[in-house]
């Protein structure tokens, strides 16, 4: 049995913001991902960065801003940037208008790699890539040790720690060790929300997405083969969209209304091409051979047929499949009936062989039962009131910001798309009930089906797995457990005061953005408002 300080299950990126800081701390940490690529959703998932309009100040986490700078520093020391663009403060390499930092994944994934590699190289940290958890074992209210598997070798090694994390894209730790959880929507009756459905359904689940990265080439053509179900998808209609799937058609989120959305546009930058753009030519020497890139999470991609949770393995293997059918189909039609052969499948830029993402990019996970829930009351603006920002947290361990933004769902509901306010997140949210030594750090905290519409994007899920790094250091230097720091005021107190003074953390927002006197009254005039729908 390996024994160390904090065994963190997960390298998205709410896995790898805890081991980062729980290393530079001083912990001995062992972080298992199933992938060869760490990041998650920025990286093996190829999802651009989705991010509030403060991304770039003081009110994002020092640590993150540092992953966000080091991005823009390989591509400044290794592309053949123009001298305008080398001189950007806030490079922008694909000028995509989703983000102001829309990258390639595979930059990403290097960048990752560099911040951990002293930590790695000093013995603080060990990164065990391409292995599973694969059994946990409890000992009374604590996970005693867990076991994982090399997906190569087929070796496996125990893991024993006095803190354990869950920081996997869809709650596969909880299960294991037998910790309470919730999947799907809960009911009106159970939560209050406004926009909860009337009854419970666990198979209410967001649609999952199977990204890929395209380079354009006019001129040449590199259509692929037709895909397996490529009829099905061209063929057939949903009451949820407009059409077939494989069209420019879609769904505006907020709206519920229906708009065309080609892949390019001229003269505007409201197109398909831009929205995810991750390399743009504006930003390379003219000499540059190669062409531009965009990113493929878009609404035509949404894959809503089966769920990946409470089902048994021939159906979640079934729903993978199908949503890798949905977006070879689509980008097939785009190379055919929509007449783009120069579309080309860029493999490279994603890490595998056949152009789509490692992995496919989930939004809804599994979700402890926590001490502290999360609702729509707490956040939601229209069941809080126009002006009236969003609850206050005492036990606040960091902010964010994003939209309540559901996808289109496997129990046939379509888009949840309502406005909310900047918020606060609360320590008892990652502190599971009836579990002492394990802690949630993805999309796997304690939110409902609605709020995890807000707390699941890159930004937030970082904040988290900082505020778990920090919290396990905490507790190992006081002798310590999380419930009680969480229900001792001084202990939390002084939680606190570690993650503002010496870690740089904002635990609240300026009170001009969390209730704003009218809806966008405190962005800055200088920062254009950014698209946080349609992720």
């Amino acid at each position: 049995m390996r024994e160390v300080d904090l065994v963190i299950v997960g390298g998205g990126l709410g896995g790898v913001a805890a081991a980062l800081t729980a290393a530079r701390l001083g912990q001995r940490v062992v972080l298992v991902e199933r992938s060869d690529w760490l990041g998650g959703q920025l990286t093996s998932q190829a999802v651009p960065p989705d991010e509030h309009q403060w991304i770039e100040s003081s009110l994002s986490s020092p640590s993150y801003r540092e992953l966000r700078g080091r991005i823009r520093d390989h591509y400044r020391r290794n592309y053949p940037l123009t001298a305008r663009a080398r001189e950007w403060e806030t490079l922008n390499p694909g000028f995509g208008n989703v983000s102001r930092l829309c990258h390639e994944p595979r930059v990403a994934a290097l960048v990752i790699q560099e911040m951990l590699s002293p930590l790695i190289a000093s013995g603080l940290l060990s990164v065990l890539a391409e292995h599973e958890a694969v059994r946990a074992h409890r000992d009374g209210e604590r996970v005693a040790s867990i076991l994982v598997r090399s997906l190569r070798t087929g070796r496996e090694v125990t893991l024993s720690a006095p803190l354990v994390v869950d920081a996997t894209e869809l709650g596969e730790l909880l299960e294991l060790a037998a910790v309470p959880y919730v999947i799907g929507a809960e009911s009106a009756a159970e939560t209050g929300e406004l926009h909860a459905p009337e009854q419970a359904d666990p198979l209410d689940q967001q649609a999952v997405s199977w990204c890929c990265a395209l380079e354009y080439r006019p001129g040449e053509d590199h259509t692929i083969d037709e895909p397996e179900g490529y009829a099905y998808w061209r063929d057939t209609v949903d009451p949820r969209w407009p059409g077939s799937q494989l069209s420019w058609d879609d769904v505006v989120p907020d709206l519920l209304t229906t708009r065309t959305r080609p892949l390019f546009v001229r003269d505007t930058d409201d197109d398909l091409w831009r929205y995810r753009r991750i390399l743009a030519r504006r930003n390379l020497e003219p000499d540059f051979p190669g062409g531009e890139i965009t990113l493929v999470n878009w609404p035509q991609i949404d894959y809503w047929e089966l769920p990946l949770l409470g089902v048994d393995d021939a159906t979640r293997d079934l729903a993978l499949r199908r949503a890798r059918e949905l977006t070879l189909s689509l980008v097939h039609w785009m190379q055919t009936e929509a007449g783009h052969p120069g579309l080309r499948l860029r493999g490279d830029v994603t890490g595998t062989e056949d152009g789509l993402a490692k992995e496919v990019y989930v939004r809804e996970s599994r979700r402890v039962k926590a001490l502290f829930t999360v609702t729509e009351e707490h956040i939601g603006r229209e069941m809080r009131g126009a002006y009236a920002g969003a609850a206050t947290f005492g036990d606040s361990v960091g902010i964010g910001y994003y939209r309540i933004d559901l996808h289109p769902s496997t129990s046939g509901r379509t888009y949840v798309d309502i406005d909310c306010f900047p918020f606060q997140i609360p320590l008892g949210a990652l502190i599971p009930q009836g579990t002492r030594n394990l802690l949630a750090a993805n999309k796997n905290i304690g939110t409902t089906h609605i709020t995890n519409g807000a707390y699941r994007l890159h930004p937030v899920e970082w904040s988290i797995g900082e505020a778990v790094g920090a919290l396990s250091a905490y507790c190992s230097a006081g002798r310590t457990e999380p419930e009680a720091v969480y229900g001792t005021p001084a202990l939390l107190t002084g939680f606190q005061r570690m993650l503002t003074d010496r870690l740089g953390i904002s635990l609240s927002w300026p009170e001009d953005i969390r209730a704003p006197r009218a809806r966008h009254d405190s962005i800055p005039k200088d920062v254009p408002l950014l698209t946080t729908t349609d992720h």
